[in-house]
C-alpha cells in the first residue's frame, strides 16, 4: 500500500513541474486550477492518515497469560 501512495504523490509532483513551468501565462485560471488540484490531493492524503494507511509499523497481537 505504502508503495501505491509513492507512485500516487510521485505523479502529483509530475503535475506540479508543468503548471510551474507556464505559471505566468495561465494567471488566475491556472492558479485556482491548481488550487483545486491540490485540495483534493491533500483531501486524499488527509483521509489516507485518518484510516491509518500511513502507520509503518502494525499493531502486534499481545500473547494470552
Amino acid at each position: 500500500m505504502v508503495g501505491i501512495l509513492f507512485i500516487l504523490f510521485d505523479v502529483e509532483a509530475i503535475f506540479l513541474y508543468p503548471w510551474a513551468v507556464i505559471y505566468r501565462e495561465l494567471k488566475m485560471f491556472g492558479f485556482v486550477e491548481m488550487m483545486v488540484y491540490i485540495a483534493v490531493v491533500v483531501g486524499g492524503f488527509l483521509y489516507m492518515w485518518k484510516k491509518g494507511v500511513l502507520d509503518w509499523a502494525m499493531a502486534r497481537p499481545q500473547p494470552k497469560r
